[in-house]
């Protein structure tokens, strides 16, 4: 599914550039993870903020198919065989950020995920693009972005319809979107593997679609 990305708004209501962005790794290859106390939310706060603060940054991003050893911090990934493969990118940002329609829309559903490290209050935006459904996944949001909401409202692109949270209602993380494409929601309502197994990625690369477009200015 090709989308012009003039015909998108920009999720954090401006598009990330060098400018104002910092590539961020969070894979098995970043030396400083290892020394991290990535269970203490405070902590990785700190380090993740503190790295933004370093580099003058206001955002930052990425981790599209990316090989996380985050993921540690939390049993939620580690039942059966574990996840760490990432399916979103990531946009980590001070907490309350606007977050806006990148296309017409309706509400698909929504949930609070309240376990330790999961998405925290969630929201799944339905698009039409021509023939085709598109779905929208923003997880970490704050608990009051699922207030006066319902299933089936209308949004217009471009308009606010929900901000991050701070933790730990935000499932527990430094302040940040997920943000997911999803191009088959199964009987999903209020969730999505947003994090899959080694082995489960091809399966899912077919099915969560490349979201940089929709954040990063190309």
């Amino acid at each position: 599914m090709q989308l012009d990305q003039h015909t998108i708004c920009p999720v954090m209501g401006e598009w990330l550039n060098q400018q104002n962005s910092q590539l961020l790794d969070f894979s098995n290859q970043n030396a400083d993870l290892v020394k991290l106390d990535l269970q203490s939310t405070p902590i990785f706060n700190e380090y993740v903020f503190g790295y933004l603060n370093l580099k003058k940054k206001k955002y930052g991003y990425g981790g599209y198919l990316e090989n996380r050893m985050i993921y540690q911090r939390s049993t939620h990934f580690q039942q059966g065989e574990s996840r760490c493969m990432h399916l979103g990118i990531d946009v980590w940002c001070e907490a309350f950020h606007a977050l806006h329609a990148p296309l017409d829309a309706k509400v698909h559903s929504f949930a609070n995920n309240n376990n330790f490290g999961d998405y925290g209050p969630t929201i799944i935006l339905e698009h039409q693009i021509n023939t085709q459904k598109l779905y929208t996944l923003y997880g970490h949001l704050s608990l009051r972005s699922l207030k006066n909401i319902e299933v089936g409202d209308t949004i217009k692109k471009g308009d606010k319809f929900s901000e991050l949270g701070p933790y730990p209602e935000n499932g527990d993380w430094p302040p940040h979107l997920h943000f997911q494409l999803i191009t088959d929601m199964k009987d999903y309502k209020g969730d999505f593997p947003g994090v899959c197994a080694p082995s489960e990625l091809e399966y899912y690369k077919s099915t969560c679609l490349d979201p940089n477009r929709f954040i990063i200015k190309e």
